[in-house]
């Protein structure tokens, strides 16, 4: 188990495969995934959220947590309930602001924060800026060798100190509808299903046949951000555009061309309200706001209506299936994809100010605990968590949002295949760069050779240092 569990070093998704690789997702193409797709918290405002309970005046504490996931907040209430003498003040912030608001804070001397987030890709730069405290220094040693790998590598800066720890790992997948499933495919088992994702054409040889029985394969076209290619964009300071990259372009110009997904954005209105039922299919050329769901009814009424198929999203996507699934509960599969695809995970330390430190880390080391993650399995219905003695507990668990499929098995089996050395510095900007030009591209504002220029120049204009070959540009 444990050499298996050391295969899931790679599950840290960059910002690029995220959202850059992806074709974008709404109406008129707009590349609106929101700052929500960076992260598992799709809802996370910029509100203070004080969950409080009473406590001893002679003993109390208060922390203050700084999180861009709304995944805190419920720890910190559980937190709570155990810990009477423990206020916790949770202040959820919006994930493109996250890293600014957090660093000009502590930088600017702020010490009444003393948790602090962030995600893979905007850890690196919080641990330059000297933001987090030195947990292992606090007693965060403790968990090494009992958490994933990867993880644990994540966790801590370039000399080795351990910044922060994840209590979660995130590899995707594919969710679909078993019920649907057994409609149009005859089966709704995940190896069978599977098949039909595991290659770009099979994806569109499903879409073909889930619109000839009236359904639409995916909300948007961006649900397969998360599978756009794992290849490394840098390769030794040269550009490195991999044939799977080229393929995949291709692939989402004909996912979106072909009608073949009901064009609701990422996180809007209408791709929420798909994972319950009905929906209306809206047009590539739709200016319909689908942000605003009473909005987003009133200008659809009457519009045809359809049923989506599946939903690409990381592990973390059970937390949002849970919030949004309705009458569809226990109607779900998990299948894999054409590449391997991560992104994501909440990596938790404590503010280098906090003047709480040793009673800030005594929250995560609680987080970390057995007991905990066990309760955030249920709580969650089947958020994957990187304590390696919880896996093996759960590791036949089966969940039943999931119609009883062993969700871990399978989340495990899609993490093997992921290489995490192929994750470059670049990979956030070169990944929307690529985005972009797809987007221009499939809604004929540029034609292909076009659109592979307008790449370069923007990748040759962010990172003058590289080595940029125009191979595309002579076919």
């Amino acid at each position: 188990m444990k050499k298996m569990l050391a295969l899931m070093l790679a599950l840290v998704m960059v910002f690029g495969l995220l959202t850059g690789c992806g074709s974008g997702n709404g109406s008129k193409d707009a590349e609106t995934t929101k700052a929500a797709e960076e992260t598992k918290a799709p809802e996370a405002d910029t509100t203070k959220e004080a969950v409080e309970t009473e406590a001893p005046a002679e003993d109390a504490v208060k922390l203050t947590i700084w999180t861009l996931a709304g995944d805190l907040k419920t720890f910190a209430e559980k937190y709570m309930e155990e810990h009477k003498n423990v206020t916790i003040e949770t202040v959820v912030i919006d994930p493109g602001e996250y890293v600014d608001k957090t660093q000009t804070a502590i930088l600017g001397g702020d010490k009444s924060i003393d948790i602090i987030c962030g995600e893979p890709q905007m850890v690196g730069n919080m641990y330059d800026a000297g933001l987090f405290a030195d947990l292992g220094a606090l007693g965060g040693s403790e968990f090494e060798g009992q958490i994933v790998d990867y993880v644990w590598d994540v966790g801590t800066d370039a000399d080795g100190v351990l910044r922060a720890i994840s209590y979660q790992v995130t590899p995707a997948g594919f969710y679909y509808r078993t019920d649907i499933a057994e409609k149009v495919f005859g089966t709704s088992d995940a190896e069978e299903i599977g098949k039909y994702f595991a290659t770009y054409d099979g994806i569109i040889d499903a879409a073909k046949k889930l619109k000839e029985a009236g359904y639409r394969i995916f909300a948007s076209d961006g649900e397969t951000n998360y599978f756009s290619g794992d290849s490394a964009w840098v390769v030794d300071g040269k550009l490195n555009v991999d044939p799977s990259r080229v393929q995949y372009f291709d692939f989402a110009t004909e996912l979106y061309q072909g009608d073949y997904t009901a064009y609701a954005a990422a996180w809007s209105a209408p791709w929420y309200a798909a994972m319950a039922g009905p929906v209306p299919v809206l047009t590539a050329d739709s200016d319909v706001n689908v942000w605003d769901g009473d909005a987003f009814a009133e200008a659809t009424e009457g519009y045809a209506q359809t049923e989506i198929f599946a939903y690409g999203l990381p592990a973390w996507g059970t937390l949002v299936m849970r919030d949004h699934y309705g009458d569809t509960k226990g109607k779900w599969g998990i299948c894999g994809g054409p590449s391997y695809g991560f992104g994501g995970g909440t990596f938790v330390g404590v503010s280098e100010l906090s003047e709480k430190k040793e009673e800030a880390y005594k929250f995560i080391q609680w987080m970390l605990s057995d007991e905990t993650l066990t309760w955030w399995i249920d709580k969650s219905e089947g958020d994957v968590v990187s304590k390696i003695s919880v896996l093996e507990a759960n590791k036949d668990f089966k969940n039943p949002l999931y119609n009883n499929q062993s969700t871990y098995a399978m989340w495990m089996k899609l993490a093997e295949g992921i290489d995490y050395s192929k994750v470059t510095q670049y990979d956030t900007i070169i990944g929307n760069k690529w985005g972009e030009a797809i987007g221009k591209y499939k809604t004929g504002e540029m034609d292909k050779k076009a659109a592979y220029e307008f790449f370069y120049d923007e990748v040759a204009s962010a990172y003058p240092e590289l080595t940029i070959e125009r191979t595309l540009l002579e076919d």
